[in-house]
């Protein structure tokens, strides 16, 4: 058994005891940092959105150095959102490429990740975010798409270029626990036939909600290391070395040993944030990622691997994979007031996004595959999904 699998092993058993420590939110499988720099060890990594002297901690919130033999390190992140609402982007005609502004019509903006088949079908679609293109779940089959979306200057009149498809649903902390929901489908007309996408939807306002920010993620991620950066990127953190001598002159606490009977909570689980889009016209969407190019196979992410993206916001940017098989929790902006969704077997790379980047698609920089659909960040760190994930959940290809 390699070191990357005994930590996942490790995080199975006890990441519910760990979550459930004060400030720690989400746990991970990373390279240890030692002395400000990353090692080549394998560790079980702990995400606080900020680090506290150990003074400042009870013994039952402390997190122990290892678990099962396996060591563990704290890694501290910012406020993490769902990446949308920032700066807006021009609309495309008459051929729209991947990577630019796109939303569904209450929703202040986002990203085209890319455009994808029906595996039953072979229908060309639109792929995005579940909060980009269906609303956090707030949205009905039929809703108009714009492009560009309506934060950018995109109105139901003048600009509805899809609409919505099919979704994946989000569960929340506090509903019900049971077997994944499947995709949220277009309903079947009294004749058995799927209904044209083409036919009118529902009459919406043409004016999104005001000052709406659809989706607010609140998110353990991982630090992202300064050493690692191959940029001046947006990255602010204090080091081991500072906190510790800020707290050696106070007596620690003893860490609680964690145990397996701990971890029993029971929350629902997510594994992707993400959505289809039926286009009005398929022959008015491009197969190019701007920047990228044309992207049509997959591969597994890994460690250390060199990733790229194109979105509204940020356009071209690179990043290395910091972590992997991350569980978070994330804070949802809903009708319903704020929720709270936990979301495992996620990806984290150095920051490399901000708000209106969801729902980019993120492609290794070296053979130019698909591995990732982004769908949060920080000034800390990016999140996406694996791209196998996304393309099962929803039945498509590339």
């Amino acid at each position: 058994m390699s070191n990357t699998d005994q930590a996942i092993q490790a995080q199975t058993l006890y990441q519910d005891a760990l979550l459930r420590k004060a400030n720690v939110v989400g746990v991970a499988v990373g390279y240890k940092e030692a002395k400000g720099a990353v090692s080549g060890d394998v560790a079980l990594v702990v995400l606080v959105e900020q680090k506290k002297p150990l003074a400042a901690l009870s013994a039952e919130d402390v997190v122990p150095p290892e678990v099962d033999g396996m060591k563990t390190d704290v890694y501290e992140v910012g406020y993490l959102r769902a990446l949308h609402n920032i700066n807006p982007r021009q609309g495309f005609r008459p051929i729209i490429p991947n990577g630019v502004s796109i939303g569904h019509f209450m929703v202040t903006a986002g990203t085209l990740g890319t455009i994808v088949h029906d595996r039953v079908t072979g229908d060309r679609l639109l792929l995005s975010n579940n909060h980009v293109f269906a609303n956090s779940n707030d949205a009905e089959i039929g809703d108009p798409i714009l492009q560009p979306a309506a934060m950018d200057g995109g109105n139901v009149d003048e600009h509805t270029v899809a609409r919505l498809e099919r979704y994946v649903r989000l569960r929340y902390i506090g509903d019900p626990v049971g077997d994944n929901e499947p995709p949220v489908m277009p309903p079947l007309p009294p004749d058995g036939e799927p209904s044209d996408p083409r036919q009118p939807g529902p009459s919406p306002s043409p004016v999104p909600r005001d000052g709406c920010d659809v989706v607010s993620v609140v998110a353990g991620f991982a630090n992202v290391i300064a050493a690692l950066l191959g940029s001046d990127k947006r990255v602010t953190v204090q080091s081991r070395s500072a906190m510790a001598a800020s707290a050696s002159s106070v007596a620690q606490p003893t860490p609680v040993p964690l145990t397996r009977a701990a971890a029993s909570t029971v929350v629902p689980e997510n594994t992707v944030d993400c959505a289809l889009a039926r286009p009005l016209d398929p022959e008015m969407f491009s197969d190019e990622l701007l920047g990228i190019g044309v992207v049509n196979e997959t591969t597994v992410p890994m460690l250390g691997m060199r990733v790229r993206k194109y979105g509204r916001t940020t356009r071209y940017t690179e990043g290395n994979i910091t972590l992997l098989n991350a569980t978070v929790n994330v804070a949802y902006s809903t009708l319903a007031g704020t929720r709270t969704a936990r979301f495992v077997g996620q990806v984290i790379t150095e920051a490399m996004s901000q708000g209106g980047d969801s729902g980019a698609l993120v492609v290794d920089a070296e053979e130019n595959k698909a591995v990732g659909l982004l769908f949060a960040g920080s000034n800390l760190a990016t999140i996406f999904t694996p791209i196998d994930l996304v393309l099962n959940a929803l039945n498509i290809r590339l």
